[in-house]
């Protein structure tokens, strides 16, 4: 599959995005997990791209979209500006950890651009955290600083995946960032927690945990955040880790088409 690299620079950052698939179809984009890039997304996109198009990108601070600091904020209008310059009113959403958060924002301040989402390995936004989670996020700074970096990254990888060949594709992108970069993307990711209890996505969900995910509070919220919404399946997938995309791949994508399916036939605005 050829994908096209295309680039938008917004307040001085130049934004790397990667756009192919079948012309006139929905688009699905695809946004990586925290420290990683876009190469997260190198086995799912063959598949996807038969019925539809696809787009993934490097949020700013990782990857080719550096240097720049993490703003959830920030990236949210620079996945918009994408959206925009590709004259894309509407897409499907695919995102892990990090990338789906970023997703949850999106759709909370512009549900007007989303059609479907797909959420691996990633918290709920609008959760209430217990005093103890409240307490972890407060002193994880100052620990993350004092820790050392090649043991940071090292125990990163071994959370995230559990084969060493899928935690050695994933470790060019996290050794490419200093310490203060990757604390800094770490830190960031619980800017985006603000509780709303009455709030509803109220799109067709698909939320994907690996059993074996110990990411913060993951696998605890994954199934409280399914029973709160009206079209949405939740999957477990077995003997897996934070990128269950990486560890069971086969039924990851099986998973993700079986969903996406639904929007095969559906008129959505896209070019």
């Amino acid at each position: 599959m050829k994908l096209t690299e295309e680039s938008l620079e917004r307040d001085g950052v130049k934004i790397h995005y990667w756009i192919g698939g079948k012309n006139n179809a929905p688009l699905v984009v695809f946004t990586h997990g925290a420290t990683i890039d876009h190469h997260e997304w190198d086995a799912t996109l063959p598949i996807v791209s038969e019925h539809f198009r696809v787009l993934t990108w490097d949020v700013r601070g990782h990857g080719l979209s550096r240097p720049a600091p993490l703003s959830f904020k920030e990236a949210m209008y620079d996945l918009l500006g994408i959206l925009d310059r590709l004259h894309v009113e509407q897409a499907i959403f695919v995102g892990h950890s990090m990338g789906g958060n970023l997703h949850q924002e999106l759709v909370f301040y512009h549900p007007e651009r989303v059609n479907g989402m797909v959420f691996l390995g990633c918290t709920w936004n609008f959760q209430k955290l217990s005093i103890l989670e409240s307490f972890s996020l407060s002193i994880a700074e100052p620990i993350l600083k004092i820790y050392p970096y090649r043991a940071l990254v090292s125990q990163s990888l071994a959370a995230t995946a559990t084969t060493k060949v899928s935690q050695e594709f994933l470790r060019p992108a996290m050794e490419s960032l200093t310490k203060g970069e990757f604390v800094q993307i770490l830190m960031e990711t619980s800017s985006c927690l603000h509780c709303e209890p009455e709030y509803h996505i109220n799109k067709p969900l698909l939320l994907i945990v690996g059993d074996k995910d110990k990411t913060g509070n993951i696998r605890r919220v994954m199934p409280l955040w399914a029973n709160h919404e009206s079209d949405c399946k939740f999957v477990v997938i077995r003997n897996a880790k934070h990128a269950a995309n990486l560890d069971d791949p086969n039924y990851f994508h099986k998973t993700v088409m079986d969903f996406l399916t639904r929007f095969m036939n559906n008129s959505l605005k896209a070019v």
